[in-house]
């Protein structure tokens, strides 16, 4: 994915109006998200929660172009969603790197298929790699490389195209805590350089208040939709273990889960009252 072509720099980074989002037909319809708004500025880093299978990836699917809403719209950067968005760049939470190349080939083959030429894509791989603490393994292939030193590359891999938005669905959601709490403290260092819009999906709470500028909660599918918008009014730069400590993480940890917790029940209604849990977590 390139940038795109004459984008409003004033506009909202990603705007979804009215998305609504169903799959099969007649009797087999179901309605996974209803009647979504939201809207995300430039610069500005809204993380997404939700229990499973709420929508949140769909909604990542939309704002890319991968999916096409069944009624509503989807903007980026002032324009109109019409095939892959362009602007973005779009980290999964599964690997995506290619086997059988090394870890700068990796990186470099993101501005190649852009039509940059091979040396100086190979220089700003480097580049990449050394900002990303990988300087010495850039000849090492993804299966050399732990779960950690993977994602890094993916990360390097989609920054180095520069693009206006970063979408990214569960992308430390594989890793060990510690590895993630790293990877969170990275993100937030090369996010704080540039300031690119983030629309970020989680399961991770604490993750979400750690990294975010704002916290959507969805509510249980069908039909999910948004039932809260916190925003997240902790001191930047951040360290993911220092803010942690701070007390008004805990308040807002606190806020936003009283949002979360009777959806993540709805959601699991009937495997938690088949272990007995409805009476003890306080469920209807």
């Amino acid at each position: 994915m390139g940038g795109q072509v004459s984008a409003d720099k004033t506009a909202a980074a990603v705007s979804l109006s009215g998305v609504a989002i169903s799959f099969g037909s007649g009797a087999s319809l179901y309605r996974a998200v209803a009647d979504v708004d939201l809207t995300v500025q430039p610069g500005e880093f809204v993380a997404i929660v939700g229990p499973t299978g709420c929508g949140k990836s769909t909604l990542l699917n939309v704002a890319a172009g991968l999916l096409v809403p069944s009624a509503g719209s989807a903007q980026v950067s002032g324009r109109k969603v019409e095939g892959i968005t362009r602007a973005a760049g779009y980290l999964f939470q599964a690997d995506a790197l290619m086997p059988w190349k090394t870890a700068l080939a990796n990186v470099a083959v993101a501005l190649e298929v852009a039509g940059v030429g091979r040396a100086e894509a190979r220089e700003r791989a480097l580049a990449w790699l050394a900002r990303v603490g990988l300087k010495g393994f850039s000849e090492r292939y993804p299966h050399q490389l732990s779960g950690g030193q993977k994602k890094r590359v993916a990360l390097a891999q989609m920054l180095i195209r520069d693009p206006a938005i970063l979408l990214m669905d569960e992308p430390f959601g594989p890793l060990d805590a510690q590895t993630r709490t790293l990877m969170g403290d990275l993100l937030l260092s090369l996010w704080q350089a540039d300031r690119k819009a983030v629309l970020f999906v989680t399961h991770d709470l604490d993750e979400a208040i750690a990294l975010a500028d704002r916290v959507v909660v969805m509510s249980a599918g069908p039909a999910s939709r948004i039932i809260a918008d916190h925003r997240i009014d902790l001191p930047r730069p951040r360290e993911i273990v220092d803010i942690r400590l701070d007390p008004r993480f805990h308040a807002l940890q606190s806020a936003i889960w009283r949002d979360l917790k009777a959806e993540v029940m709805r959601a699991y209604g009937d495997e938690f009252a088949a272990m007995g849990l409805a009476k003890t977590t306080g469920a209807a």
